[in-house]
């Protein structure tokens, strides 16, 4: 056992970036297995009151713990992420276990193999020591699932995590390991790190290889800090030929995010266009955000939101189509076991004509031209990730209305459809010690600039308020 630093003695080694955790391994400070062990201890004080977690593996991670930790012993790392803990989203397969997507109704077959950010985490020596909780089918931003427990948020038990990467945002902010894989295609990776007080990186569609693939579906890093977001892309952002829609490989440098605000342009969008209006704090502090780039030298000018009620409209009922397309081919059965919102808000879709449906989808197109128009004069544009500061645990939504399922997702929304790239940062904290995230955007496939945006605003913002302890018990 190696002696601790006095660094190491305020910050316990699950709370170590997945950077410093690397770092650690190469000066033989500490070793994969004395890192797992403190995790799974960590674990074990938070899951009873959190339930983040799926698939939870503690055996088979200790065994690929001891072997990161001989390879590091001999001076023979086997990838960039060698020994660093990671969890996986329930939705995105790893081999031999099932995914069942969140939902009872959901027949549990285990996967015949890694997806490919999976994959590609795994080749890089990273340690999957459990999946993270999901509600059905991800058609919901919150921990509320028909298969998984009720997932909270850490910083204040009685208040949702976000969703749909529900538990890895809990188990993010709650200390389970540095890094985190969530998916993303209305703001599933944004949402939750915004109320979770973390970083998440929704990536230009492409960036990242995934199967299977959609409109606007991405997997992207849910993390503490922006250079641990950073080092999770240079894995998974790797060619995957299962992928018919990803980009082509490309020698981005992950590491080059030092970046000047000085002259460059930002929109500051405080209202959405639609949906549900940002809360003082929330608008407080995006603002505060957008000041303190003006004290760097970027030239700020407010700008109105992109996205109209007949955009979020056609939306919602494309969703509604696609999601009973999927609903009416199970047995009442299996129907009936489907969370009620989810099933509600679903069927309301078999009402809808083909022409609404394609209406509906046509908007992802108008989307993409307001978009485009929008960073014809911009370089980045940064808004609140969410117009609320919270909501309860057991809500399915921050209107908990299946006839409104969308209007919290505003602001992180248009750019799953444009394509564009867009992170969310703790952009500080409401009265009651609650994280308020604030989003930055940027031109299509400028995910490097992004981050560049999101270290520099981690300078400008300063410390942060300590994570969260496990309650007592």
């Amino acid at each position: 056992m190696h002696k601790k630093s006095v660094e190491e003695a305020v910050t316990s080694l699950h709370d170590l970036s997945a950077v410093d955790l690397i770092a650690g391994y190469r000066a033989k400070q500490f070793s994969p297995s004395e890192v797992l062990e403190d995790v799974l201890a960590h674990v074990a004080a938070w899951e009873p009151h959190l339930k983040a977690l799926y698939a939870f593996d503690p055996d088979s991670a200790r065994e690929a713990a001891k072997a990161s930790t001989a390879r590091w012993s001999g001076g023979e790392p086997s990838g960039a992420l060698d020994g660093v803990p990671v969890t996986v989203k329930d939705n995105i397969a790893t081999k031999g276990v099932p995914v069942p997507l969140g939902a009872a109704s959901v027949k549990l077959v285990p996967a015949e193999k890694d997806a490919p950010p999976a994959a590609r985490l795994r080749e890089a020596g990273a340690i999957i020591f459990a999946k993270t909780t999901m509600p059905d089918y991800g058609m919901l931003s919150s921990g509320l699932s028909s298969f998984h427990a009720l997932a909270r948020n850490p910083w204040d038990l009685s208040k949702n995590p976000g969703g749909s990467s529900a538990g890895a945002g809990a188990a993010a902010a709650a200390g389970y390991g540095p890094l985190h894989l969530g998916t993303d295609i209305g703001g599933s990776v944004r949402l939750p790190a915004g109320w979770c007080g973390l970083v998440g990186l929704k990536p230009s569609f492409g960036r990242v290889p995934i199967d299977p693939t959609y409109v606007g579906r991405v997997a992207g890093p849910m993390t503490r800090t922006v250079d641990d977001c950073a080092l999770m892309m240079s894995v998974i952002a790797k060619p995957d030929r299962r992928d018919g829609m990803s980009l082509p490989a490309e020698p981005l440098n992950w590491k080059g995010l030092e970046k000047s605000p000085r002259k460059l342009r930002i929109g500051l969008m405080l209202d959405a266009g639609v949906g549900l209006p940002a809360e003082r704090p929330v608008r407080d502090v995006a603002v505060k955000a957008a000041k303190a780039f003006e004290s760097a030298g970027s030239v700020v000018t407010e700008v109105d939101g992109i996205l109209t009620r007949e955009m979020l409209d056609g939306l919602d009922n494309f969703w509604r189509a696609r999601m009973w397309d999927d609903l009416a081919k199970l047995t009442p059965a299996e129907q009936a076991k489907v969370l009620p919102y989810i099933f509600k808000w679903g069927a309301s879709g078999a009402k809808l004509s083909g022409v609404d449906v394609i209406r509906g989808f046509n908007q992802t197109m108008a989307i993409r031209a307001a978009a485009s128009k929008l960073f014809c004069e911009l370089d980045y544009v940064i808004s609140p990730t969410a117009p609320n500061v919270n909501y309860p645990a057991d809500w399915a939504s921050p209107t908990n209305d299946p006839m409104r399922p969308f209007e919290h997702i505003c602001y992180t929304v248009p750019w799953n459809m444009s394509e564009n790239p867009a992170v969310s940062v703790n952009g500080g904290f409401d009265a009651n010690g609650f994280p308020i995230g604030v989003q930055i955007v940027g031109r299509r496939f400028d995910d490097i600039g992004v981050l560049g945006m999101a270290k520099a605003f981690e300078g400008l913002r300063g410390a942060q308020k300590p994570w969260p302890s496990p309650p007592a018990t």
